[in-house]
């Protein structure tokens, strides 16, 4: 009998040795997860959840432990907060456009990769690349539409005209996509009415009471093309750089 046993005692240790460091550390992420699950329960001797609806609020302790990455876009639409939550050990990957979680994965057994998702009204496509650096160091990169923010955000500023004013104790921000001369204020596309001029076009909206136009010139210059300008009860706007 004794015999037996060593001989089974062998084998564990045999397959305890034989176990990969990243299994190890798998279990040890769960086995800590665990405890802190449960400690806090066993704390106050209530089994009952510390959210009544079982909805996490929008910012806890462990996605600020997480929060690997912070961008802001400026769209059509307004200006968007992207954040990103990377687990180094067990790969959880979460990511809120504005507040509102859009992607949760709990346990990824790859730590590289990429997620997609859109953002703002009108869908727009956005990446988070996630490249190892050396060691356990990780790089976060955002794509719109398949290019880097920084060239993304350049090429917009070539499309689009901005303005921000305050009207009624309000702020309003302006947007004209010069490619489909759509207008949008306020992350809503406006209900806009066109007509020629002797010098250019003007695009006929309101905000509210307040009547307002963006009037379309040339700049005589190659290299300028069209000067647009936003025009608010008989007044110019000075156009906002983002």
């Amino acid at each position: 009998m004794d015999c037996k046993v060593r001989k089974l005692f062998a084998r564990v240790i045999f397959v305890a040795l034989s176990l990969s460091l990243l299994h190890f550390c798998f279990f040890l992420s769960w086995l800590l997860i665990g405890l802190k699950t449960v400690l806090p329960a066993m704390a106050s001797g209530d089994d009952s959840p510390i959210f009544e609806d079982d909805e996490s609020p929008p910012y806890s302790l462990e996605k600020m432990t997480d929060l690997v990455a912070v961008w802001e876009v400026a769209l059509s639409d307004g200006v968007h907060k992207i954040e990103f939550e990377h687990g180094t050990t067990s790969g959880k990957r979460v990511v809120y456009v504005d507040g509102k979680e859009v992607i949760r994965k709990e346990w990824m057994f790859k730590l590289v990769g990429k997620e997609t998702f859109c953002v703002g009204a009108a869908k727009t496509k956005a990446t988070i690349n996630i490249d190892a650096v050396g060691g356990f160091a990780y790089e976060y990169t955002l794509e719109i539409n398949g290019k880097s923010l920084k060239k993304y955000m350049e090429n917009r500023s070539k499309t689009t005209n901005t303005w921000v004013l305050h009207l009624d104790s309000e702020d309003f921000r302006v947007v004209l996509e010069k490619d489909t001369l759509d207008v949008w204020c306020n992350g809503k596309k406006m209900e806009t009415a066109g007509e020629f001029v002797d010098d250019g076009t003007e695009t006929h909206f309101n905000i509210g009471n307040h009547d307002c136009y963006i009037k379309a010139v040339s700049s005589g210059k190659r290299k300028e093309g069209i000067i647009h300008s936003l025009i608010v009860d008989n007044r110019e706007i000075p156009e906002t750089v983002e």
